[in-house]
């Protein structure tokens, strides 16, 4: 529902983003001035231009809020904002900053006796620890980010968390706990009914059905992810069921369509600085070209996906890429 135009702005910009109306809230911010400069309207708009992709700008709004919110003594504030900037450090690749803002909203979270915060800071722990090929330590914590978010009644933390379920179950090669995890992470999602995280946890269970070779149930996921992650704005879930349609076209050795969906989704990544994204765009992209017989082209991009995968400290991402090359 469209707020009343007699709102504060701030608490305008706070609704936009509660619905997942994430364009709107930035647009809105940008044209209510120094009405929204805040320090919370300000990590607002950085929530905002996070999940739309804009991660430059969400930097600066994150460490401009951050600031405000520490030179007032504001421990709640900067919690949240460094919570945030762990997030866009996460995104970007930043991992040595990443760590450090989430143990530290953690911390404020443990001291503030916020629940909410806890879970939310060691969901993102936890996909750290999952990105460094700790899967045990990142299944540990989420699964008490889980207990967290269901003890509050939390069902977008809850279908985030049961999404980085699945996630680390499909790493391990255990099937059936991915499966059950992503059919969770949906029926929560679906209850919450925002598109730029049904678009999320849709592509999560794409990618299983993807490895399983279920590619028609994994195309018609991806295009409804497709669908939502348009409707949101959301430039990077866009992206994600891009390269993980790009995956599905190789698997039926259409490599024409492969390299179109690789291509989108690695130009979104290089301009948003998503590092990870970036990597795994450059993955699709080779077998893409590897199949059309391009070959020169083909060592580059898997050149690119090594380089960024190790430089993401993701040496399980290196060994699962090399063994599906070796195929």
């Amino acid at each position: 529902m469209t707020p009343a135009p007699t709102q504060e702005p701030v608490a305008r910009i706070r609704e936009l983003v509660r619905s997942g109306r994430f364009a709107d809230a930035l647009q809105t911010f940008r044209e209510s001035g120094d009405a929204a400069r805040r320090p919370d309207g300000l990590l607002l708009a950085a929530t905002a231009a996070t999940r739309l992709g804009d991660l430059a700008e969400a930097r600066l709004l994150a460490e401009a809020a951050g600031g405000a919110f520490r030179a007032r003594g504001d421990r709640d504030g900067s919690m949240r904002a460094a919570n945030l900037l762990g997030v866009i450090g996460f995104e970007q690749g930043r991992l040595q900053e990443s760590d450090p803002a989430f143990r530290n909203a953690l911390s404020l979270a443990q001291e503030l006796a916020d629940s909410q915060l806890v879970a939310r800071a060691s969901n993102n722990l936890a996909s750290l620890m999952h990105l460094s090929g700790r899967a045990g330590d990142a299944l540990s914590l989420y699964r008490s980010a889980l207990v967290a978010y269901q003890r509050l009644g939390d069902r977008r933390g809850t279908a985030e968390t049961f999404h980085n379920l699945a996630l680390v179950f499909r790493q391990m090669e255990t099937w059936a706990d991915a499966e059950n995890a992503a059919e969770e992470a949906l029926r929560h999602a679906e209850i919450v009914g925002e598109p730029s995280l049904l678009s999320l946890v849709l592509a999560g269970h794409a990618e299983i059905w993807v490895e399983q070779g279920q590619l028609t149930m994994a195309e018609q996921a991806l295009d409804r992810a497709l669908r939502l992650a348009g409707e949101a704005g959301d430039e990077l879930g866009t992206a994600e069921a891009q390269r993980l349609k790009a995956l599905a076209a190789v698997g039926r050795g259409d490599f024409t369509a492969a390299l179109r969906e690789a291509e989108a989704a690695h130009a979104v990544a290089v301009a948003a600085g998503a590092m990870l994204l970036r990597a795994d765009a450059a993955a699709a992209l080779a077998l893409a070209l590897r199949g059309l017989g391009r070959l020169d082209e083909a060592e580059q991009r898997r050149a690119e996906a090594l380089d960024g995968y190790r430089g993401l400290g993701a040496g399980h991402l290196v060994a699962r890429f090399e063994r599906g090359w070796a195929v």
